[in-house]
């Protein structure tokens, strides 16, 4: 090797120490040629204590199937590869020393697999680049977050934390065109807060939120993940029950306004106690679009009401005779 060689060599070498970037070279057999700064500072390991030896016996952590096909594609068709932080967050399970970290602890990563072919063409490394991409990271995984809150803003309801009005309207629309569609029983269920006013005026609308909430969260803990509650104004709230019978909604509700029944809700000095009336109304051939469904369950709760208030109700086609 002559002298200009030599220093070119040296000039590449240099390049590859500080490069912003890490940098791996491994022959067929995983054994490591180039490990450069940025791996011996993020990783603790010197270079002169993986140089010449297996890639995964000195890190065993890493995956080593995922890490060998992607490998081994490189050397078998002689093509780039690259993994996305999206697709796996990271390579190596390097810190991410950012002060705003975003509750990202690891480094994120984008990978890059190259080939080198030697002076006869035939592939005889591959290089593997690690790129630090913990910032691109953070500001997408904040906008997705932000639009997120945004989105929840626009359909959660901001006392009870269930389904808007709006929001709850159209999953009732959806749901009343596939449960048509599929032939599943389904159940419509809404409720309100026996003489709420008199709550209000007595106790003050604080104690009256405070009622609301109550009443949200006993909803929320008799209900499966599959329900879809919502507070369609003031005091009154409504429930879609898939896969649910009448006299099944019939149990849940009976369940529900006893547990409300039997509860008493401190609020400073006042203690607070109320009912609730519910109506009942199953999807069936009287219903001919999602509005006559929610107007079925409405009758059903003023025959409730009709009735003394602190019951349930199931829907009878009497009601709209």
């Amino acid at each position: 090797m002559n002298s200009t060689e030599i220093g070119d060599l040296h000039w590449v070498m240099q390049i590859l120490g500080d490069l912003d970037a890490g940098l791996i070279v491994v022959d067929r057999d995983y054994n490591v040629c180039v490990w450069n700064a940025f791996m011996q500072s993020y990783s603790g390991i010197a270079a002169d204590q993986i140089l010449g030896k297996n890639l995964f016996d000195v890190v065993p952590e890493l995956p080593h199937a995922w890490l060998r096909r992607k490998v081994d594609t490189a050397f078998t068709l002689n093509s780039r590869g690259f993994s996305c932080w999206e697709d796996r967050a990271y390579l190596f399970k390097f810190k991410n020393f950012s002060p705003i970290s975003n509750s990202l602890t690891e480094m994120r990563q984008n990978i890059n697999f190259s080939p080198l072919t030697s002076v006869n063409g035939d592939v005889s490394h591959v290089s593997i680049i690690i790129n630090d991409v913990t910032d691109i990271a953070k500001n997408k995984i904040h906008l997705l977050d932000s639009n997120q809150k945004l989105s929840d803003l626009s359909r959660i309801d901001g006392l009870t934390k269930l389904f808007n009005r709006a929001h709850w309207e159209s999953c009732l629309h959806h749901q009343y065109q596939q449960q048509k569609l599929v032939g599943n029983p389904a159940s419509l269920v809404i409720f309100d807060i026996d003489h709420f006013k008199r709550v209000n005026d007595t106790y003050g609308h604080t104690v009256g939120d405070e009622v609301i909430r109550h009443a949200a969260q006993e909803l929320k803990k008799a209900s499966r993940n599959s329900d879809i509650c919502g507070r369609y104004g003031g005091e009154e709230f409504t429930v879609i029950l898939p896969d649910t019978s009448a006299n099944q909604a019939l149990y849940f509700t009976e369940r529900l306004r006893k547990r409300i029944e039997q509860a008493v809700i401190q609020v400073g000095q006042h203690a607070v106690k109320y009912t609730i009336s519910l109506g009942v109304c199953e999807l069936s051939s009287y219903q001919t679009c999602h509005l006559t469904w929610l107007e079925h369950a409405d009758k059903s709760l003023y025959f409730s009401k009709q009735s003394g208030r602190n019951r349930s109700t199931v829907f009878d086609p009497a009601f709209i005779r």
